[in-house]
């Protein structure tokens, strides 16, 4: 079905940004009212794509396919499932927040600051919304800029150091993933006779050979780990959350982290479905590292930003372990936590930010005794710190639960030693609790001990109105999920069935020695009737490089077979007699993986 809602939510904002960009330098508050304006009716502009959801439905919603460049088969292709459709939301909701809390803490170049805003916002969506490969990569790349400015232009003191850290750390996995592509369009190309495309849904068909896809999955996955950031390609994040403004660390944090894990499940696992089954176990390895890495880091922490920013290290460890287990509850909880995550991580930003316009300093040291001086601000930010936590009847407690559960129930068939990774992340849980309450009693009780604390003011109307519709979402989400979690389960179990799906025709494909198209794998509707068998067969308790093995050994014997048949060729007197011809009803052996 052709809908032209995305393309309007992709143009929306660049319009905007165009009309912002061209008002005098001057008229700051008119370029952040009419930044407002933009971004408050895209909001009510994405609302549609919740009321026409429909959540019974398997595929792509609200899908537009329309050629761009036909010589390279390259499509302006978009859509949404339930992967997508709530972040997209959380995009459109924290934007015109982000605006309003530019309001005074950005003070000169205004407009361009609104205008960075829109175009990252556009970025965002059109990186969520792209089936083909190219348009998705643009869109990436174009998140790139607006963020680079809004930390270099806007940050502290430090910006430019780590404007370009995150500059070249991004730019690194971008050329990884950008050869990748590349590749895989080239054996789509040759294994289909000369047929150019990088849609994603025809791209998914290529098998690639279990070589190619080792290397072309790492290229992937190093790019969104670097995004998500997994630890130990995290360091760019707290000296970016650091020194970007406010705003900035709402939506990097909120948003901008999200396309990592979000681009692990939609693009790196179904692509390269024989590699991300055995590089599981490093991404979950990897995942529970960051956890407790993060959680132990945060809580020694004595500058309040940078403690949120390493909590968002840990936070986002859960979220790729739920990834890496691949299963429903898995895969739903880490959409789940994602939402979670960007609105509690995004209100304990604006709260630290908020203190600092106060006191222009964020030292844990310089406070105490809040809640006796600004008793409304210490209610808004308990509640994101405890929704943080992961308290029962809020937000985080719901997408951390599904993951832990899915993992240990069903993430047997991608993870080895289970448990144990669930131990280790479960110690994440407690340490969580142990660093935010300590912020949260340094900060807030005790005794006023410092002078300027005792005269400052509690929320004003326009910040007030900055948490309402975050904290409302933190407690619904957490009493009453059901709404979003049955828009994203069919999603999550479609994508879990063909996934396991492709793994076992890759498993079968894995002696061919070239990419092919899954429809020219031999037997594989039999051999793939229950491909959970397939796998369990296949890697027993050892997933990790065992499936190459095979294949090299494979390659061994055949070559070792061509070897002895040549050689009884050449051995072979002229004038002998053909070998009996086999009657015509004789099937041939395909060698295919049993």
């Amino acid at each position: 079905m052709k809908d032209g809602l995305l393309t309007l939510l992709l143009v929306l904002p660049i319009v905007g940004a165009v009309i912002v960009s061209t008002l005098p330098q001057k008229e700051t508050n008119l370029a952040k009212g009419v930044g407002l304006g933009v971004a408050i009716l895209q909001f009510f502009a994405s609302l549609p794509l919740l009321t026409r959801f429909d959540p019974k439905a398997v595929g792509y919603q609200f899908e537009q396919n329309v050629p761009w460049i036909e010589e390279l088969g390259i499509h302006f292709h978009v859509g949404i499932d339930g992967f997508s459709l709530w972040i997209i939301l959380l995009t459109t909701l924290l934007t015109p927040l982000c605006i309003l809390v530019a309001w005074t803490t950005i003070k000169t170049r205004g407009a361009e600051f609104v205008a960075a805003l829109l175009v990252l916002e556009a970025g965002m969506i059109g990186s969520l919304v792209s089936l083909d490969l190219i348009v998705f990569f643009t869109f990436w790349e174009l998140m790139l800029v607006p963020m680079l400015l809004i930390i270099g232009v806007w940050g502290s003191e430090q910006r430019v150091a780590a404007s370009v850290k995150f500059f070249l750390y991004t730019m690194l996995g971008s050329a990884l993933m950008l050869a990748a592509i590349i590749y895989l369009a080239v054996q789509h190309y040759n294994a289909s006779d000369g047929v150019w495309t990088f849609d994603l849904i025809a791209l998914q068909e290529v098998i690639l050979t279990p070589e190619q896809q080792l290397y072309c999955f790492w290229a992937f996955a190093l790019s969104f780990a670097i995004k998500v950031p997994l630890f130990p390609v995290h360091t760019w994040l707290p000296d970016a959350h650091t020194q970007a403004p406010t705003p900035g660390s709402v939506i990097l944090a909120g948003v901008l982290l999200k396309l990592g894990s979000y681009g692990l499940i939609r693009f790196a696992f179904p692509l390269f479905p024989l590699a991300a089954g055995e590089g599981a176990q490093v991404l979950a390895s990897l995942a529970v590292a960051g956890i407790v890495y993060g959680a132990l880091v945060a809580w020694v922490q004595t500058d309040a930003k940078r403690l949120v920013a390493y909590s968002s290290v840990s936070h986002m460890g859960f979220i790729v372990l739920g990834i890496a287990g691949f299963s429903v509850q898995g895969l739903t909880g880490a959409t789940f936590q994602s939402l979670g995550h960007g609105l509690t991580t995004g209100a304990l930003f604006m709260a630290i930010g908020m203190l600092y316009e106060r006191r222009h300093t964020r030292l844990l040291s310089e406070f105490g005794g809040l809640a006796k001086v600004m008793p409304w601000f210490t209610a808004c930010f308990m509640l994101a710190m405890l929704g943080s936590v992961g308290l029962p009847g809020l937000v985080g407690f719901v997408g951390e639960f599904l993951i832990l559960v899915g993992t240990y129930t069903h993430g047997g068939l991608m993870l080895f030693d289970v448990p144990v990774l669930l131990i280790i992340a479960a110690t994440g849980v407690v340490l969580g609790a142990v660093y935010l309450l300590h912020l949260f009693q340094k900060m807030m009780f005790g005794k006023v001990t410092h002078d300027a604390n005792a005269a400052l003011h509690d929320l004003t109307l326009r910040e007030a109105l900055v948490f309402v519709p975050v904290l409302v979402l933190i407690v619904g989400m957490g009493l009453y999920p059901k709404p979003f979690i049955e828009r994203i389960d069919p999603t999550s179990k479609a994508a879990v069935q063909s996934f396991t799906h492709k793994r076992c025709v890759s498993i079968v494909a894995s002696n061919v020695g070239r990419a092919v198209l899954a429809a020219d794998v031999a037997d594989v509707e039999s051999a793939c009737a229950e491909p959970e068998a397939v796998i369990a067969r296949t890697y027993g308790d050892q997933r990790v490089t065992t499936l190459r093995k095979k294949a090299r050994e494979a390659a061994r014997a055949r070559a070792k077979a061509a070897a002895a048949n040549r050689a009884d060729a050449e051995a072979q007197p002229a004038d002998a007699q053909p070998a009996e011809a086999q009657p015509a009803d004789a099937q041939p052996d395909r060698g295919g993986a049993k």
